[in-house]
């Protein structure tokens, strides 16, 4: 067995002669061959596009069967499996132009489907997309998202929140690996830089199935940038300035192919001042500076795959304690500042078989977080270190029945060096088993799985009883079973339907079992409860879509009942001058949805209209409602697509009115917030000059500078208002 693991990890002991090939030609609908189309295999990280005459080849393919996808823009992307390949394949392809949406192959769910094909309703999105709106931050971009909004702390720290559902309730995924580092503070940001990211997908429910504890509310997982196209080398560099904190954006990339081995490297600096509210005055101390790294090395051959990506991210924040009070542009940080760094390896082996395949991820991640109150030497310091791994087995396909077999876990250790301790020394190790089908016939898919998970939780007495900072001894472990049934079918030609219910499960967190001391990021004392039980829930998701050429129509909606809710609870009593909050658990509810469409009118090609709401409702079982529920949301865009002779192509412009309305539904401590409109404008493009092109984007956020202060800021109880106007420029040159 040993063997055979280090066999898997160093992927490139053997390279077996088989040459199996796929060729052919890709056409539009009159049979025009259409050249520049991304033709690429993700299970073997490996891509070509089509010559002036439509034609592409793929080399040094597996014996077993591949996933193809074609991508175009302007047309529907085709997703094709060769079931059994041979020495030499024809695969001719014709695209539909598509004028709405592309759709995407989602790598999120076990069977990675085409959205349209995919029993569940995923959102994905394009980080090139996120970026053209003008956002300063991954998260800022995530939460214009139906369905996903984000707790902030000014403009650097921002955690997501899906339908309500934060926290550890939400997982996050990249490079296939399950990210972790002490998320469960609402101080503490993903820890990620968009640089280097292709796209993201998001799981608006509960995932357990797929991916065990801290999936109860959904996942999001960012897709990694592609490599290079076999036998070329890129090269780029992208510039953001922002007006409102002077802030800067520099990336700088490259990558190569050959038929076997790729290659690429990404360098990322982000810099910005304290922030501007409406009026000009900042807010001290907000300032943050970025430093980030990403590269991956990957083979492939007819045997196997393996890709080693690895990443590095440096944070310097600077916390805003004092609100409005010096005036600066500094970007240097004050104290009180947080000083992050993370590190994220992870390792992707794909073994083709006959008739199957073996997918194994494994992942280690070093998370170094610490805060320096008033001197450099850190008053908080903690390191946790997290060891994951995720296989799973692709049985050969049975008739119209696809099936997986799995094995998750993860070996996590927390320790502290510093004075301070916000959470004790722990160990938490993790290990799930799962299985799921898939059964399709004409217009319909059922897709079903069971996972029984363990988690076991042992952390290490500290200081003394009694007294702030103690924290006893602690060996805890939690069980799950979890079950879902998904359904799709297209009731008309134009008008699909989803209904899925899935159970999920998360294991209280070691701040929740074992808190006992002031929590800087929220004034408060909070004290653990060590005999908390797993939050468990059921969620019934229906989506209802309804698409042709010019005009596409969806309505989401959902139930969650959440068993054992974890929240706090104030006691009355005070400590250290700070209310105390005890961590308490009640039976939940969580409902409501998105709706939305996008019109695109004949003859008007260039005109589009996109328009969603979204709503969500969180109450405890005594009808008291859930703290830290997103207000509802009305969001509009009007975007134009255009050419201007010969120096600009691919040009649009947008003009986006997104309305938040009153939030009064509120917990016993929280207040309610006022509504509020901003107006964005955007416009962009590719710039021709000679021999020369660059992307360019023009952002205007928030143009009317109007003054709000959003329901989940964490600068709320300050009165602190959220950012002003912001005025954004970006390029992006292909070198």
């Amino acid at each position: 067995m040993k063997k055979f693991i280090i066999a898997l990890i160093l992927g490139f002991s053997s390279i077996l002669t088989a040459q199996n090939s796929v060729s052919g030609t890709v056409t539009d609908n009159q049979n025009n061959p259409l050249p520049g189309v991304s033709v690429y295999a993700p299970e073997l990280h490996k891509g070509t596009t089509t010559d002036a005459n439509g034609k592409y080849e793929l080399n040094n393919l597996p014996n077993g069967s591949l996933r193809i996808a074609f991508t175009y823009v302007g047309y529907a992307n085709q997703n094709k499996t060769i079931v059994k390949l041979l020495k030499q394949n024809t695969l001719d392809i014709v695209l539909e132009e598509s004028i709405l949406e592309m759709d995407e192959v989602v790598v999120s769910t076990p069977f990675n489907k085409l959205q349209s094909q995919n029993v569940m309703k995923i959102e994905h999105e394009s980080i090139k997309t996120l970026q053209q709106k003008g956002t300063s931050t991954l998260i800022e971009g995530l939460a214009t998202i139906p369905g996903v909004s984000q707790i902030s702390t000014g403009t650097s720290i921002g955690k997501p929140v899906i339908r309500g559902l934060s926290g550890n309730r939400v997982l996050v995924y990249s490079q296939g690996v399950r990210i972790e580092n002490q998320q469960f503070g609402d101080e503490h940001g993903l820890g990620l830089n968009d640089a280097g990211i292709e796209s993201v997908e998001v799981i608006k429910g509960p995932a357990s199935l797929l991916y065990g504890s801290d999936a109860l509310g959904g996942v999001l997982y960012f897709n990694p940038e592609k490599f290079a196209d076999a036998g070329t080398f890129k090269a780029n560099f992208s510039q953001k300035y922002f007006t409102n904190t002077e802030g800067s954006n520099s990336s700088i990339g490259l990558k190569t192919s050959t038929d076997n081995w790729k290659f690429l490297a990404r360098g990322s600096y982000n810099t910005h001042s304290d922030y501007k509210i409406s009026g000009g005055d900042r807010v001290t101390n907000s300032r943050y500076n970025e430093t980030d790294f990403k590269t991956g090395i990957g083979y492939s051959n007819s045997t196997f795959s393996s890709v080693v990506r690895y990443n590095y991210n440096k944070l310097d924040i600077g916390i805003p304690e004092d609100g409005i009070a010096e005036q600066s542009s500094s970007k240097d940080t004050q104290f009180p500042r947080q000083g992050i760094f993370n590190h994220l390896l992870s390792l992707n082996n794909v073994i083709f078989f006959e008739n199957s395949k073996l997918d194994v991820d494994l992942g280690y991640i070093a998370n170094d977080r610490s805060e320096f109150e008033d001197s450099n030497e850190a008053s908080l310091h903690m390191k946790l270190n997290t060891f994951n791994y995720n296989a799973k087995y692709h049985f050969p396909k049975f008739g119209k029945i696809e099936t997986i077999f799995g094995v998750q876990g993860m070996h996590q250790t927390n320790k502290n060096s510093g004075e301070e301790y916000l959470i004790p020394d722990a160990t938490t190790n993790d290990f799930g088993v799962f299985g799921t089908a898939n059964y399709e016939w004409e217009n319909s898919v059922i897709q079903a799985g069971l996972r029984f998970d363990n988690r076991n939780i042992t952390s290490i007495a500290h200081g003394t009883e009694g007294e702030e900072g103690y924290f006893q001894a602690l060996d805890r472990s939690f069980d799950s079973f979890n079950a879902s049934l998904g359904y799709k079918t297209k009731l008309a030609e134009p008008l699909t339907f989803r209904l899925n219910v899935a159970t999920g499960f998360r294991a209280p967190n070691l701040a929740e079992l074992t808190s006992n001391g002031v929590h800087e990021g929220t004034n408060r004392y909070e004290i653990g409860n060590a005999d908390l039980k797993t939050e468990q829930n059921v969620q019934t998701d229906l989506n209802l879509e309804y698409k042709n050429t010019h005009f596409e129509f969806f309505v989401n909606g959902f139930y969650n009942h959440v068993n054992n809710y974890i929240y706090t609870s104030p006691t009355g009593e005070i400590r250290d001058d700070n209310d105390v909050f005890a961590y308490v658990q009640d039976n939940a509810q969580l409902y409501g949805g998105e709706v939305g469409l996008h019109f695109h009118p004949h003859p008007l090609d260039w005109l589009h209209f996109e328009t969603s709401f979204e709503t969500v409702t969180g109450k405890k079982e005594n009808k008291d409602y859930l703290p830290l529920i997103p207000a509802n949301n009305w969001n509009n865009t009007l975007r134009t697509e255009f050419n201007i002779k010969n120096w600009l192509s691919e040009g649009f412009a947008s003009l986006n009115v997104s309305s938040t309305f009153n939030q009064d539904n509120v917990s016993g401590f929280e207040t309610a917030s006022k509504g509020y409109t901003l107006v964005n404008l955007g416009f962009g493009g590719t710039v021709k000059l000679g021999k020369t092109a660059f992307d360019i984007n023009l952002n205007g956020n928030n143009l009317f500078d109007k003054k709000y202060i959003a329901h989940l800021s964490r600068l709320k109880t300050d009165g602190i208002p959220n950012i002003g106007r912001n005025i954004v420029l970006g390029v992006n040159f292909n070198l």
